[in-house]
């Protein structure tokens, strides 16, 4: 049984999320490449708010939440943040108040940005937007913002960019348990998995469930935002954090981490022509809406990798979709001379 060496129970849990999620071949994208065959994990079916991966965690994050008494969910991410559109999303089903602190963190600007794409459904959810200029104001920001609502009577509780926490991590834990069990099932095998490296926990729970039930597929993350080497060691320090907090013993952490960092281009959220195309043909050949931030890069990265031949002919690859589809609509321009 794939889950052996993984038990959750113990954890508080909030139920917010369509799961499984999909398992699919990309058999036109393979056929195209002409390189391993890929699958991909469908995490952006998740199902709240238009889904994505940033529901899983807040199943634990949420319920940490709740059993500390909290009225009040504050987070911070960038304007088009999927998981502040998630995090409102998960508030309003919980009947949760949520204070969303945005700060501007991509340079990338186009006339949509602040009203459209996340923005919009962040606020047609109920979430408070407070969209700050950089990351220091932010942080002051969310200290007004948490001792007003303790004026008011309330009780806050601060979710972290991304859910990145090692019980947030938990989330992705439960998530390559859920696909292994797939792939089991379907009597295939999973060489490696590719996936986005942000906020870095996605990445490092998958490699903890990995680790707990001493699995040897390989992870590749894609850098999005940091250069490899400081990817590298936040996911190996998240890893840590999250088989500590699940009372298993990494054993192959150092060797297992593996970011791929040329992909980022100018900066976090600034578009590259190699995102431009991976998006394209992802929609083109299997239908697939991917993002520019974050699945269109990891994408682009999937796409080059495969052309450099970093993947043998017979090996079986995951791309998780981490989902962030709302974006595409304020990165218009982007697009837009597309034929």
């Amino acid at each position: 049984m794939a889950a052996k060496g993984v038990n959750l129970e113990r954890f508080p849990r909030v139920s917010l999320c369509h799961r499984p999620t999909p398992l699919e071949p990309l058999e036109r994208l393979s056929a195209h490449l002409g390189g391993p065959r890929l699958f991909v994990k469908r995490d952006d079916c998740t199902g709240l708010a238009t889904g994505g991966n940033k529901t899983r965690k807040l199943e634990f994050l949420l319920a940490d939440a709740l059993a500390q008494g909290a009225d009040t969910v504050i987070t911070m991410g960038g304007p088009q943040s999927n998981h502040a559109r998630q995090t409102a999303a998960a508030a309003a089903r919980l009947g949760l108040k949520c204070e969303l602190v945005l700060p501007r963190i991509s340079k990338w600007h186009g006339p949509l940005y602040d009203t459209n794409g996340n923005v919009l459904l962040d606020r047609m959810l109920g979430a408070t937007v407070h969209i700050v200029e950089n990351t220091d104001e932010a942080a002051t920001r969310v200290v007004e913002v948490s001792d007003r609502v303790r004026e008011d009577g309330g009780k806050p509780y601060f979710v972290p960019i991304g859910g990145s926490t090692a019980l947030g991590a938990l989330g992705y834990v439960d998530a390559v348990v859920e696909l292994l069990r797939q792939v089991d099932a379907a009597g295939l095998r999973i060489d490696a998995m590719v996936v986005t490296t942000g906020s870095c926990s996605t990445h490092a729970g998958i490699l903890a469930g990995l680790e707990a039930l001493d699995r040897p597929e390989r992870v590749i993350g894609i850098s999005i935002f940091h250069p490899a080497d400081e990817a590298e060691a936040t996911v190996r320090s998240r890893v840590t954090e999250t088989c500590e907090l699940m009372r298993v013993t990494p054993r192959r952490v150092d060797e297992r981490v593996m970011v791929q960092g040329e992909y980022i281009g100018a900066g976090y959220g600034q578009p590259t022509e190699a995102m431009r195309e991976a998006v394209t043909l992802a929609a083109r050949l299997e239908g697939l809406l991917l993002d520019p931030v974050y699945t269109g890069k990891t994408m682009s990265g999937l796409v080059d990798l495969v052309r450099r031949e970093f993947f043998k002919p017979s090996e079986n690859v995951v791309f998780w979709h981490t989902g962030g589809m709302p974006a595409i609509f304020v990165y218009e321009p982007v697009f837009s001379s597309i034929g």
